[in-house]
């Protein structure tokens, strides 16, 4: 059927198999059909154009659901230019179209759909329908949204029925019981953040874009070799300041029933006050830090100039005041209203000398590496974007797991880089002992000093990163130390391996644990229902900005009644204040 020819007495599998090829046909050739007879034993048609010849007749073949062409009248005369749309090209029929790409890509946008449908059949469809060939051709491979807030509270049992410890529920609101907030944290992510990830936290959200909208909230840390490690995750209807304090309300929860004492932690996040409040009420003795990735941004979004977004960074990394204030000058030189802005996010919450928490070098949260991961599955059910997290989840713990079976350092491979490079430049260095624990170290550029008793130098390094800087190593070697000892646990290779120690285990699929939602249940078991908001269909739309209108100058409108400039005669209040004071 490729060249979509037919002949009389070509056979089909059925009438199903029959109407798809005619109807591949007429879009293929671009000419109309009209159907006068279609039933399941019989068809009858003919090209829609008006004085066009051709016809064709198929039938059922006795005692087999076989379709038959009996008779091809004609040939077409009608110019064949169904070009711009075409009546055959229905829903359905485009769903048929890119089912298969769709398995393959979900991010297969409408605009991608039109091309390919134009390149393959020469016609021209509505966005509109390409977008709802997608969401019903995605419905159709991972089902609905309405289905996926069904299923979430079974979804959850099999969760903590493969992953014991886990902690996974579902929040609904109202005497509908509609879906307002998932959580969700894995035991072998709780196990592993307490017992071998840096204490930081990094918060932050992304929307979804499936039908029903929502936000995913995550908290996520660091292993002992910088990567990143995923502590819990949740499902909001809405990101506001309630969601962010139910979530690190959770948060604590799930911290709380692993541990008698929950650690000290530094968070990260983009400074909202949502999450500012929530984290000083939850986690009142934790500290608190702004996300340099985001304060960078922003800063270069307002300004467009690179230079300022480096020199936030230096200023940011600086680890002395002194430092500190002259690359905050620099800013000063290059734009003052960039320094006048930067004076609303107060120095203690981002810049590394101010801060008085330990963020061990991170700066920047990964949240958004994090976010990458259910970059493909926000537009699907709320079930496939928790079975993506499960999934890569699942994988990464098992590679990392057996990639740290092939080290034999006492550090992970990133910490112990930075000490192979401390200990080549502490070679070079003079070491002059005072006491027992205090020693003075030269260099050709300076002099620090090192307390190995209090573990911290004048340089600041070894108090902000938690290794030993090349001056520490110097002393510490000087009196026959080992190094590594005096290095914080976090960043051991034993403390990598215990992050990963626990599994991930697999969750049946669907079919099996639905059955489980499908046996009898009490008539008072809730059915989670979908968020009434829901997002509207066709594209969004956008506000285009006129490169012209921006640059022309804005017109100051004038009041003739009162001289005054910025509203006109008619919305003048001038006589209004003047009756209230004369009152």
């Amino acid at each position: 059927m490729g060249d979509y020819n037919f002949v009389v007495g070509q056979e089909f599998a059925d009438v199903k198999a029959f109407r798809n090829a005619i109807k591949e046909a007429a879009i293929a050739q671009h000419f109309e059909l009209r159907i006068i007879k279609s039933d399941l034993i019989r068809y009858f048609a003919k090209c829609a154009t008006e004085g066009c010849p051709w016809r064709i007749r198929a039938v059922k073949l006795p005692n087999a659901p076989t379709f038959t062409i009996r008779s091809l009248e004609g040939t077409h005369t009608c110019g064949k230019n169904a070009q711009n749309g075409h009546h055959q090209a229905s829903v359905d029929w485009i769903v048929s179209f890119i089912e298969e790409r769709l398995r393959d890509n979900i991010n297969y946008k409408p605009k991608d759909i039109l091309h390919d449908i134009h390149k393959q059949y020469g016609i021209t469809i509505p966005y509109k329908q390409a977008w709802r060939a997608k969401e019903r051709g995605l419905a159709a491979i991972y089902g609905s949204s309405e289905e996926g807030y069904c299923l979430l509270p079974a979804y959850c049992e099999e969760i903590k029925r493969a992953n014991p410890g886990s902690v996974a529920e579902v929040f609904t609101s109202g005497a509908d019981n509609r879906f307002q907030r998932l959580f969700v944290s894995f035991y072998a992510s709780i196990y592993g953040f307490l017992n071998g990830c840096l204490p930081i936290v990094g918060l932050g959200g992304i929307q979804l874009k499936s039908k029903y909208l929502g936000t995913l909230l995550s908290a996520t840390s660091f292993d002992a070799d910088g990567g990143l490690f995923p502590l819990a995750f949740g499902v909001v209807d809405a990101e506001n300041d309630e969601s962010w304090m139910w979530f690190l309300s959770e948060l604590r929860k799930a911290l709380e029933m692993n541990t008698e004492n929950v650690p000290q932690l530094t968070f990260l996040s983009d400074g909202q006050k949502g999450i500012q409040d929530a984290v000083k009420r939850k986690f009142p003795t934790s500290s608190h830090a702004f996300c340099m990735r985001h304060l960078s941004e922003s800063i270069g979004k307002e300004f467009k100039n690179s230079r300022l977004v480096h020199l936030l960074w230096k200023a940011a990394y600086a680890t002395t005041t002194i430092a500190f204030k002259e690359k905050m000058a620099e800013i000063e030189e290059v734009s003052s209203e960039a320094a006048k802005w930067i004076q609303q996010f107060p120095t203690s919450r981002w810049a590394l000398v101010y801060f008085e928490g330990t963020r061990y070098g991170h700066l920047s949260s990964n949240i958004e590496e994090f976010n990458k991961w259910i970059l493909e599955a926000r537009e699907l059910p709320i079930i496939q974007v928790i079975e993506q997290i499960h999934s890569k989840l699942m994988a990464e713990f098992e590679e990392r797991r057996l990639k740290s079976n092939s080290w034999f350092s006492v550090l992970a491979p990133s910490a112990d880089k930075r000490m192979m490079e401390a200990i080549g430049r502490a070679s070079t260095y003079q070491v002059l002992r005072s006491d027992e624990v205090e020693f003075e170290v030269l260099s050709a550029e300076r002099s620090d000093i090192v307390n190995i008793g209090t573990q911290c130098c004048s340089c600041r390094d070894w108090q902000l990163y938690g290794i030993p800087c090349s001056h520490a190593v110097a002393a510490l070697l000087s009196c026959r130390k080992d190094v590594y000892a005096f290095t914080e646990k976090c960043f051991t290779v034993a403390s990598y391996r215990a992050a990963y120690s626990e599994e991930i285990r697999p969750i049946p699929c669907k079919i099996e644990w639905r059955r489980t939602v499908e046996a009898p249940v009490d008539d008072d078991t809730p059915v989670v229902r979908p968020p009434k908001f829901r997002r509207p269909p066709g594209r969004p739309e956008k506000k285009r900005i006129c490169v012209e209108d921006l640059n022309r100058e804005k017109h100051t409108v004038h009041c003739s009644r009162c001289n005054q400039t910025g509203h006109y005669k008619t919305t003048c209040k001038a006589d209004i204040m003047k009756s209230i004071e004369q009152f």
